[in-house]
């Protein structure tokens, strides 16, 4: 990271070092324990033991009832995210990002989805900087000039609700604002073209032509998913240009969630079998929302 001291700077000294990609590179850390879920949570079938049953095999067309459902869900999903923003800030380790998201999911009655999900240890994914996702909370504190996706899902009602956002952290550099920048437009412009017998690829057409405009790629390994008592499952939602096969309907639920990346898309997995972080060792940021299709166009079921 770039470090310069020695006195005040002028403007334009100020403004040429806020223009530099500049932040730190996230290696793992001391993770802890995983924490408890008081006995009255009604538990998703994976919750004791990390096995996840099969999903469905075709797109699910959701009834009433399993909407409201959703509804429900993806507005604790949304209300705990909205929380989190107070927490974040230099010095607060993504440890204590999970310790507040656990205690304010269990607080409404809801388990958080990603607690045991094929093992993870977490409560939350945080992922700083050069991790693309599935960053595992740990004691590192955050730092000035870094970047944080703070990936929240609940379990409510038999049904889970998922919903991301990236935050910045302190003096984030213009490409590092940018980037961000970018991220949330790709979602909201891949949300618009959503509706009723839109072809899902779509989505990976709009999202790839403004990364493609603002210089920036799409991590194409991870994808959006449907949701509903089951956390992931069809439709597959590529982010990326693509000719899948396939148009909405009203009454299917998924995640549209890109992941761009400030340089190339390639990624690897460390040691823990989770993190996602770029071979390039640059930034990618990612914003999520759950959606349902309507017979009218399409509803953001994660925000109140």
């Amino acid at each position: 990271r770039l470090n310069l001291s020695g006195g005040k700077l002028s403007p334009g000294w100020n403004k040429i070092c806020r223009s530099l990609s500049s932040f730190n590179l996230v290696q793992l850390e001391q993770v802890s324990p995983s924490q408890p879920v008081p006995d009255d949570i009604p538990l998703p079938p994976y919750a004791l033991t990390g096995v996840v049953p099969p999903s469905p095999l075709s797109i699910e067309i959701k009834t009433q009832d399993q909407i409201d459902c959703m509804k429900k869900s993806c507005q604790l999903a949304y209300q705990v995210l909205d929380s989190v923003k107070s927490h974040i800030k230099v010095g607060t380790t993504t440890e204590e990002i999970d310790q507040h998201v656990h205690q304010s999911i269990i607080q409404l009655g809801a388990y958080p989805s990603p607690l045991n999900y094929h093992g993870f240890p977490k409560s939350v994914c945080t992922s700083v900087n050069n991790v693309a996702c599935h960053g595992i909370p740990d004691s590192r504190p955050l730092q000035d000039g870094d970047i944080i996706n703070v990936d929240i899902s609940v379990y409510y009602n038999g049904h889970h609700g998922d919903t991301s956002d990236t935050f910045l952290i302190g003096e984030v550099d213009e490409t590092g604002q940018k980037l961000v920048q970018t991220t949330k437009l790709c979602l909201q412009q891949a949300i618009n073209v959503c509706g009723p017998n839109v072809p899902f690829r779509y989505i990976g057409k709009t999202i790839s032509k403004i990364a493609r405009k603002a210089g920036f790629t799409v991590n194409e390994m991870f994808l959006g998913h449907g949701i509903g008592s089951y956390f992931h499952g069809p439709p597959h939602i590529y982010h990326y240009a693509n000719w899948q096969i396939g148009n909405m309907r009203p009454g299917m639920t998924f995640t549209i969630e890109p992941i761009i990346c400030e340089g190339r898309p390639d990624i690897e997995i460390l040691e823990d079998g989770w993190t996602a972080v770029s071979l390039d060792k640059k930034r990618s940021a990612q914003c999520e929302h759950t959606v349902l299709i309507t017979s009218q166009g399409v509803e953001i079921l994660t925000k109140l």
